[in-house]
């Protein structure tokens, strides 16, 4: 049986299932998680500088928001958990439907009609080779 405070007993488990990954998030992104969930599967797997060099030629709008998510995950692996570029990759990749922003457009005869303007919640996890 645990011993203290339920609230203390919380606490340890939850640390000690910790995710240690380096990772970063990018929340509220004025983009369609689909659209993100496209870019984001090309580099799910690759090497840093793979990725990067995917991100930097893909065509799309969601790509440059991504590279920076990346970019921020590498520093915090470098930074905060001192580990080495050289041997990061990229582990697991999410977009999360965040919330729809819903704007109205004037149409013929008094009608309005809805515009969805979508949000996404965008993670990047790294890992070392092995």
């Amino acid at each position: 049986m645990s011993k203290g405070h339920r609230s203390q007993i919380k606490r340890d488990r939850n640390e000690q299932n910790k995710d240690r990954r380096a990772q970063a998030h990018a929340k509220f992104v004025r983009v369609s998680d689909t659209k993100a969930r496209i870019v984001l599967e090309q580099i799910k797997g690759k090497s840093i500088g793979e990725a990067m060099a995917i991100l930097a030629y893909s065509p799309r709008y969601a790509a440059e928001i991504i590279e920076k998510v990346l970019k921020s995950a590498v520093a915090n692996a470098e930074n905060n958990l001192e580990l080495d570029v050289n041997d990061l990759y990229v582990a697991d990749v999410f977009a999360n439907q965040g919330p729809t922003l819903k704007r109205i457009r004037p149409r013929a005869q008094g009608r309005a009609y809805r515009i969805n303007k979508k949000t996404a919640h965008i993670s990047i996890y790294l890992d070392e080779k092995k």
